[in-house]
Parts: structure tokens; sequence; C-alpha cells
């Protein structure tokens, strides 16, 4: 029995010594972990500006979401050359009057003074002046803060209008910025 019990250890170690460690280490059939899905990005939208009664301001806009607002991007034409014009979004999407006063007033959800988007008080519509070349264009990179493009929030633009005036925004007159008379309007379509 003593020479037997050593055999049997021995025996126990050597089988033991031959097995792999298979504990940290994954089976060849374990699939790969799932990729995370991209964030989903908010549908873009534009807004095709037709000039109103008497003027030949045009232009289509791309519309994205960015931050806590939207971003207005393309090019405005037929303009006076070497000018300023206030530019907003306006309440309704109706661009239907000749001189688009059926858009309404400047989109303002917070029922706030009118301003400068770069200050604190303003309309949710305010955006800053667009200046035109010696050509007569203007190219837009314009930011209307505290907006968006879901339709169903209250600070939602899909559905109302982008306007042009006939000349700078001061920022200051109530309320609308003594901008004058609207010589392009286009509603903000999805898409």
């Amino acid at each position: 029995m003593k020479t037997l019990l050593p055999l049997c250890i021995a025996t126990a170690l050597l089988a033991a010594c031959g097995q792999r460690d298979t504990a940290n280490q994954p089976a060849a059939t374990d699939p790969a972990p799932p990729a995370e899905a991209p964030a989903p990005q908010p549908a873009g939208a534009t807004a095709s500006l037709q000039p109103t009664e008497g003027n030949t301001a045009t232009g289509t806009l791309a519309l994205t979401q960015d931050g806590n607002g939207v971003r207005l991007s393309g090019t405005l034409r037929g303009l006076t050359p070497g000018s300023q014009f206030g530019f907003h979004i306006h309440e309704k999407g109706d661009c239907s009057a000749p001189d688009a006063s059926s858009a309404g007033d400047h989109f303002n959800p917070g029922n706030t003074q009118h301003g400068n988007p770069d200050g604190d008080a303003h309309h949710a519509g305010d955006m800053l002046n667009v200046t035109s070349d010696e050509q007569g264009n203007a190219r837009v990179d314009a930011l209307a803060d505290a907006v968006s493009l879901d339709g169903g929030q209250p600070a939602g633009i899909i559905g109302r209008a982008v306007v042009l005036h006939e000349k700078a925004d001061d920022y200051a007159t109530q309320p609308s910025g003594n901008s004058g008379k609207r010589i392009a309007c286009g509603v903000i379509s999805a898409g």
C-alpha cells in the first residue's frame, strides 16, 4: 500500500500537467462582441426662398441640427450688392401673401424680446444679418440657437418659414429690428 499511494499521486500530477488552462481563454466558437450602432443623425431640412412681389432674391438653404440649434447654409442671389439684410425664422410656414405677411411674426416660443442672437435676450428665430457681395450674392452660414428640426418639440421649426428682409436688423427695435419689407420667403421642409 505504501507503493500504491505514491504511484496514484504521481499519476494524478502527471494528468494535471497535461491539461490546458482554458478558463481565461475564449472558446473558438464564441461570437465577436456586437459593434456599437452609430448614433442616429437628425434628419436635415431645406428652405427654398422665393422673391416676394417686386423683388428678385432667391436661394436654397440646407438646415442641419447643430448642437442646441439649427445651422442654415447656402447661397442667396438677386440681392442689392454690398448690403446687409435681416434674416429670421418666422412662426408660420406660409409664404403665399405677395409680401409674405402670411408667414407671421418672428418665431418666438419663449415670448422674449427681439435682440441680437449673440446676446442673451432674443427671439428663437433671430439670426445675424446676411451680407451680400458686389455681385448681389450672399453666402449664408447662420446658426439659429435654441431651435430644433424635431417638429414635435415647442422649438421645432419644420413647417415654419425663413424670411429675408430688405435692410439690416438693428437688433434693438421691437418687435422685429426695423429690418423693413420681406423680400424673400421659404417654407422649411423636412428632408
